[in-house]
């Protein structure tokens, strides 16, 4: 059985399959995050890019353009769901149902490239050193993930708007696998370090997630993804309209012009191989 059999389970469900539906709206959210990844990541034309946790493709149809036709990009995912998203939508590029983690790369790649799709490896330090085996000499790594959840009042505000109305929940592990698992930077620069990475370069990107047009878009975004969204799955549907107008009421306060776009912040990480 798979170290990450979990997470494997987890994202062929119905959380995969949930986020395969919103693969529009998940790509709205994380717009402006994306424009700050690609540049950061800088695929040149006629390189060779493997994608981490790809999802439904849409960085990895980016990248593809960057590099050209004369490059290759292929991305890699668990999730059966939303790879048929992403092969669907006629990219130039390759898509594989695989583990990152445990895969036999080729060390053929100039760029290994991720858009929060590394952190939930059950153990990071030999999923990185797998990974590593895919870079070609003087291949370089270049992904995002997020900073402490408190920094992220996308995911925050919700959580603790609903909270009383919530299960009781357990006391959440800070490394356990999960979207937050990086978020201290120094273990994060440990791991790599471990995996074989030089180099190594976390800079901080602070940000906004669009959630959408109006405060009631962007609650019904707050119950399909993020912690809100897992810790409220099992509840009935009077639950939900309770937590809906809480949620409406906290995430009023991020209007702006353009929509509701709370604070996000993330980690922007490179290095060598």
């Amino acid at each position: 059985m798979s170290v990450n059999a979990q997470q494997i389970e987890y994202w062929n469900g119905a959380v995969g399959q949930r986020w395969a539906r919103l693969q529009e709206t998940i790509d709205g959210n994380l717009a402006a995050i994306t424009q700050a990844l690609i540049p950061f990541a800088a695929a040149k034309p006629g390189e060779r890019v493997l994608d981490i946790g790809c999802g439904c493709g849409t960085a990895t149809i980016m990248l593809s353009k960057a590099v050209g036709p004369g490059g290759d990009v292929t991305g890699v995912d668990i999730s059966a769901p939303m790879l048929a998203v992403a092969r669907a939508r006629g990219a130039n590029a390759n898509f594989l149902e695989a583990d990152a983690s445990v895969h036999l790369f080729k060390p053929t790649h100039e760029l290994i490239f991720s858009r929060f799709g590394v952190m939930f490896f059950a153990d990071p330090p030999a999923a990185f050193a797998n990974i590593r085996k895919a870079l070609a000499p003087h291949g370089r790594l270049a992904f995002v993930c997020w900073r402490a959840v408190q920094d992220n009042l996308w995911a925050s505000a919700p959580f603790a708007a609903a909270r009383d109305l919530l299960p009781a929940q357990e006391a959440a592990d800070p490394l356990a696998p999960g979207p937050f698992a990086f978020a201290d930077d120094a273990r994060l620069k440990v791991i790599l370090s471990q995996a074989g990475f030089h180099n190594i370069r976390i800079d901080r990107l602070d940000s906004t997630m669009n959630m959408g047009a109006t405060a009631e878009e962007a609650a019904a975004q707050a119950l399909n993804i993020g912690p809100l969204a897992r810790a409220a799955a099992e509840l009935d549907e009077a639950a939900r309209e309770k937590i809906t107008a809480r949620v409406k009421t906290a995430l009023a306060k991020f209007a702006t012009a353009s929509g509701i776009a709370p604070p996000a912040s993330c980690w922007l990480v490179g290095a060598t191989g």
